[in-house]
């Protein structure tokens, strides 16, 4: 679903290239369904091999990743473990969604609504059987390191930027910045012109970078009263927040009452969640603290025998690809020795 903070925050405009050398923990599940969501043909279908299997994911994390490592960006993918149980009614409403987009999606293509076809048709998106291990296997083929998070991922990623072993966490969500990312960098896989849904119109999408410091500054309350906003908006641990509170009547509340038990106007609706074990959920959530991040050299033979005889990409366009992270690496090498002449 998403917390909807947008409006309460300051969101810096910024370029991939200004995270050269840097380390961003990217929330795994949540790259990828953005790759399965926008990356497909005409009729709004996954891109597939010869065999059927989905290859979306595949494209996205290919030529994502080929940017990154050109840029001089060290990612560090973070992969959700199980999730809480508080999570239980955010996941039964998903495939809800799913359920009911299925549906309309098979209208429109039926009815030859093409346009609309497409947009039910992302909305479908879910993980199949296979997809994350495939993820895995080539981030290790492109000698980037993963994590196996406990639980949540971007929890795990947000923990990264709290102990620096990263810099930014890289999500869509906005509920990183209730988890204590201290930055939060959004659009970076996603980055680029996108199609507007259900208009013919395209938009340059920029990476933005979010400060926990700043938001918390900029609207005078704490991390504990961010995290009571998130709830009375709607988390993924209670998704229908609070009926006729929106962000501007939150932040009013939190602001005069400082804390979500302490607002009158709320306390039935409140007496029906377990506000507290949220809470402990954003502020205590189960990580894990890698001890050895290493970035090695990409496989290029298994990485183009992976793509281009398993899974059918075009072995000019890999290996085209590949090239413009080698003009890069050659690059440094040659500025290297002439540094020692």
């Amino acid at each position: 679903m998403g917390l909807d903070l947008k409006s309460l925050l300051v969101r810096d405009k910024t370029k991939l290239e200004s995270f050269t050398n840097k380390i961003v923990a990217i929330d795994a599940y949540n790259a990828i369904y953005q790759f399965l969501a926008i990356i497909r043909g005409p009729e709004g279908l996954h891109l597939t091999d010869t065999q059927g299997r989905v290859t979306s994911h595949i494209t996205g994390l290919l030529y994502r990743n080929i940017n990154f490592l050109s840029l001089g960006i060290k990612p560090v993918y973070v992969f959700d473990g199980k999730p809480p149980s508080l999570k239980s009614a955010e996941i039964e409403h998903r495939k809800q969604i799913k359920k009911d987009a299925t549906v309309k999606y098979e209208r429109a293509v039926s009815e030859g609504k093409m346009e609309d076809a497409r947009k039910f048709a992302q909305q479908t998106t879910s993980m199949k059987d296979g997809m994350v291990e495939d993820s895995k296997h080539l981030l290790d083929l492109f000698g980037i390191p993963y994590i196996q998070a406990p639980s949540e991922g971007e929890a795990t990623a947000s923990y990264l930027t709290t102990i620096g072993k990263a810099t930014d966490t890289g999500s869509q969500d906005y509920d990183s910045l209730l988890f204590g990312a201290q930055r939060l960098l959004r659009n970076i896989t996603t980055s680029g012109k996108r199609k507007l849904p259900g208009k013919p119109v395209y938009v340059n999408v920029e990476p933005e970078e979010i400060n926990l410091n700043n938001v918390l500054n900029n609207c005078k309350i704490t991390r504990e009263q961010l995290i009571d906003i998130g709830i009375l908006l709607g988390t993924d641990f209670n998704p229908d927040g609070f009926k006729g509170i929106g962000p501007a009547t939150a932040i009013k509340f939190i602001q005069k009452y400082s804390k979500i038990e302490n607002i009158p106007q709320i306390q039935k609706e409140l007496s029906d969640i377990d506000y507290e074990s949220i809470r402990k959920e954003f502020l205590n959530p189960q990580v894990i603290n890698p001890t050895n991040l290493k970035w090695n050299p990409i496989n290029q033979d298994e990485l183009i025998s992976f793509l281009c005889d398993e899974r059918d990409f075009s072995i000019d366009r890999v290996k085209k690809s590949l090239e413009k992270v080698n003009s890069v690496e050659n690059s440094k090498t040659d500025r290297l020795d002439k540094w020692f002449q």
